[in-house]
């Protein structure tokens, strides 16, 4: 698994990233990282990019171990955009127009942002992060 990190660290943000997958695909944007070494799930948010998670509550449209999905989209095989706003201790996530997850959670309060690749095809484009 490979995390490409952002140099600065936000807060309050707003992020808008298009994407494309692929029906297999892993992979996923990590917000307010704790540590720049250990990028996962658990030392950070991660809005989740995964439609064949074994788990589907956490997979495609879910802040993994926050806030789950169901039922839950596809992204596989489009190109989709991710809205995603953290302010304070809530996180929300838009998929393609579609409010996924609206969470309140205080863990991690400030950190970079990061785009997960961990299994089959993967691109970004348009990554546009605004501090709030």
């Amino acid at each position: 698994m490979r995390s490409i990190p952002t140099r600065n660290s936000y807060s309050d943000f707003q992020v808008r990233i298009e994407f494309w997958v692929s029906h297999d695909a892993n992979s996923g944007i990590y917000m307010r990282c704790s540590d720049m070494n250990k990028i996962l799930d658990t030392t950070c948010y991660e809005a989740n990019i995964f439609d064949e998670r074994k788990d589907p509550k956490f997979g495609t449209g879910a802040i993994v171990h926050i806030s789950p999905i169901s039922p839950m989209p596809k992204a596989g095989g489009k190109w989709n955009v991710y809205e995603i706003t953290a302010k304070g201790d809530r996180l929300t996530l838009v998929l393609n127009g579609v409010q996924t997850a609206d969470a309140h959670d205080g863990k991690f309060k400030s950190g970079p942002l990061g785009l997960q690749y961990a299994a089959g095809v993967v691109k970004f484009r348009k990554v546009q992060i605004k501090p709030l």
